[in-house]
């Protein structure tokens, strides 16, 4: 029987040994925490029984993901739940660019040009989104599925997501679509900077902006469980440092940082590897805070209040200029803010009338100071009265990030900068990001296509490529 080890025991490093189990292959997950789950775990921050997602909370990408969909992990317990509304992004004036999980319902809250112009952008790609997504949830530079498809799609990807804001007419609309490219942590002038905001939008309209029952953690301990019941094992609190640590295995797979990997297998990979894996970019930081809020957040404006998530960066303009800041290393006066409100579609995570807030604010690599009360003035700017209602908080900083998972250097939650070359190639140029040079090893992290987020699709494209070498 073939064997296989995946060091790393995130959704991706999980997928990897779920998919290698299915075929017959005897595997084993090490993980250096006491639990698996990487950016996927849940727990109680502030309260018994007040639940917090750790880092991974809403999961456009992850419940459309046609690896997950494909292993029907209801089974192990993992149950999908969505609210009312996808995604709010209010302005100062009590007004707000609201984001359903229909294109024509946001089209219709748009209104007029507006609203044409979104489904223009929006309606072909999403009612072709699961074909669509064998191409763009994968490496780019492969010979796509569906050619025409992925140009419609991928045109324009390829824009500056400033270019694609003037599309629109209202600061309503222009600051509902910046939000989401926001999510890429990179200036939004920069080419295929419109990329990861398109590709959460057409899932989203797709699937919807999901969250899992009980907490994120439900993700990665169904993928867990299935992998027990396929025969693998996986073994938590094993940090692997060196080549030595790594037990004898056909194939080993690295849900892993690039740097850490080039650590592990040092002068074994090719000289070109190594100084590639080194000088891998990380991205600007997240600052968490964790809020326990009696009464849930008063926002102004009322849509905000049954969203899911509630993005708080201003205008567009305001947006891009927070996001070129963070990424020269300077925190903004005002940073843009990502509020999520878990509990509207899973209310057991809440203890009677006291709820969990989840927030981060985008702040630059290594951010060594405080941003919680800049966290906190945002989202009183946009609830007058929110600071009343607090009555607890956990603060995660940009090295208690990477302390609680590695890859997350310098509080990069995205494992690695989304620049053109890495958004397209991963971690150095090659037409297969996952082999590290070394035959029998493979990184199947979120340094690699199709990038961050619990669709376990960096480890479903490293596990087939793994599956190759095995059959030669």
């Amino acid at each position: 029987m073939s064997t296989a080890v995946v060091v790393g025991g995130g959704p991706n490093g999980l997928a990897a040994a779920v998919l290698l189990a299915r075929e017959n292959v005897r595997v084993t997950v090490i993980e250096a925490a006491d639990e698996v789950g990487g950016g996927a775990r849940s727990g109680e921050a502030i309260l018994p029984g007040l639940l917090h997602d750790h880092c991974s909370a809403v999961h456009p990408m992850a419940v459309g993901s046609s690896f997950l969909t494909g292993l029907d992990l209801g089974r192990y317990g993992l149950e999908w739940r969505w609210p009312d509304i996808d995604c709010v992004h209010p302005l100062d004036d009590g007004t707000a660019g609201v984001l359903y999980r229909s294109v024509a319902a946001t089209a219709a809250g748009l209104g007029g040009a507006d609203g044409a112009r979104w489904r223009r952008l929006l309606e072909e790609p999403v009612a072709s989104y699961d074909e669509l997504a064998e191409d763009i949830m994968g490496p780019l530079l492969r010979l796509p599925h569906h050619p025409l498809r992925l140009a419609r799609f991928g045109i324009p990807a390829l824009l500056p997501a400033t270019v694609l804001a003037r599309a629109f007419a209202t600061r309503q609309a222009r600051a509902l679509w910046g939000g989401v490219a926001a999510h890429a942590f990179r200036p939004l002038h920069h080419p295929l900077s419109s990329s990861i905001g398109l590709g959460i939008l057409t899932a989203g309209h797709r699937h919807g902006w999901a969250v899992a029952a009980g907490g994120s953690g439900a993700i990665t301990r169904a993928l867990a469980t299935l992998l027990t019941d396929l025969g693998g094992t996986v073994e938590t609190g094993v940090r692997i440092r060196s080549y030595s640590q790594l037990p004898p295995a056909d194939v080993t797979l690295y849900d892993l940082a690039p740097g850490a990997v080039a650590g592990i297998l040092g002068d074994r990979l090719p000289p070109s590897v190594v100084r590639a894996y080194r000088r891998f970019r990380h991205g600007p930081g997240a600052f968490k805070v964790d809020f326990a809020v009696q009464g849930g957040v008063p926002w102004t404006a009322e849509a905000a209040r049954r969203a899911g998530t509630v993005h708080l960066g201003g205008t567009f303009a305001e947006v891009a200029a927070g996001e070129r800041e963070i990424n020269a290393g300077r925190l903004p006066e005002r940073p843009f803010v990502l509020v999520g409100q878990q509990y509207l579609a899973d209310p057991q995570r809440s203890v009677g009338d006291i709820h969990p807030v989840w927030t981060y604010a985008h702040v630059p690599h290594g951010y060594t100071g405080d941003a919680t009360e800049a966290i906190t003035d945002r989202i009183e700017g946009f609830a007058p009265g929110f600071r009343d209602r607090i009555v607890g908080r956990a603060v995660r900083t940009t090295s208690a990030f990477a302390a609680y998972n590695p890859n997350y250097v310098g509080g990069d939650i995205m494992t690695g900068a989304k620049t053109v070359p890495q958004l397209v190639f991963g971690p150095r140029p090659t037409l297969d990001p996952y082999y590290t040079g070394l035959p029998g090893h493979y990184l199947c992290s979120a340094a690699t296509p199709p990038g961050p987020g619990a669709h376990g699709m960096c480890g479903v494209h490293a596990a087939r490529a793994a599956l190759r070498h095995m059959a030669r």
